[in-house]
C-alpha cells in the first residue's frame, strides 16, 4: 500500500486519467440537456408543454386539448 508522497502522486494520476476519459466520452449530461432544450421550440399556449416541431404540436393540441379552439399557427400546418 502507498503512504505519503507516492499515495498523492497515484490519486493525481488517477484523477488526470478520469478527466481524459470523461473528455473524450464526448457531451457531458449537462450539454446534452441544453441541446435538448434548444430543440423544444413550440410551447403549448394550454398547458405549456414543449414541442419540436409544428406537426408533433398540432397532433399534441388536437389529442389533449380537444375542446379547445386550434391556435392559427397550427391551422396552416
Amino acid at each position: 500500500m502507498a503512504r505519503g508522497h507516492q499515495k498523492i502522486q497515484s490519486q493525481a494520476k488517477a484523477s488526470e486519467k478520469q478527466a481524459k476519459l470523461k473528455k473524450q466520452q464526448g457531451h457531458s449530461a449537462n450539454d446534452q440537456k441544453k441541446a435538448a432544450q434548444k430543440a423544444l421550440v413550440y410551447v403549448c399556449a394550454v398547458c405549456k408543454s414543449q414541442m419540436p416541431d409544428p406537426k408533433t404540436y398540432k397532433q399534441h393540441f388536437e389529442n389533449k386539448h380537444p375542446k379547445n379552439d386550434m391556435p392559427d399557427e397550427l391551422k396552416e400546418v
